[in-house]
């Protein structure tokens, strides 16, 4: 079963960091993602850039309706995630446990699923 692990940052909380911070964090997070590849459990990871980079995009009817980051309505963002392969949500939770940003961030545990399922 796949399961996304979603890095959810305090917005800011990079910013408030020096570079030498953030390059350590940065490198245990690798660290962390080179250990769930050697256990074969890795499928992908990225790190994200700050949501004032980004644009949110609806459509409304024929019209798109873009919108540019960053997006007041949230105090979070989402900094990066792991794509994980598990046996169970048990598995992908004790994974979660151990990924260093639970001490920085909150990590949220997601099952993949199609959209039809609820």
């Amino acid at each position: 079963m796949e399961y996304l692990l979603m890095i959810v940052e305090t917005r800011g909380q990079r910013e408030s960091r020096s570079e030498e911070e953030g390059r350590a964090l940065y490198d245990e997070m690798v660290r962390f993602g080179d250990d769930l590849t050697a256990r074969g459990k890795l499928l992908v990871s990225r790190s994200l850039r700050p949501d004032k980079h980004g644009v949110r995009i609806r459509q409304r009817g024929e019209k798109s309706v873009l919108r540019d980051g960053p997006f007041a309505e949230s105090k979070e963002m989402i900094g990066g995630f792991f794509l994980i392969d598990c046996t169970d949500r048990h598995e992908a939770i004790a994974l979660a446990e151990q990924c260093p940003a639970a001490r920085f961030a909150t990590v949220e545990v997601r099952e993949c699923a199609p959209c039809y399922v609820g």
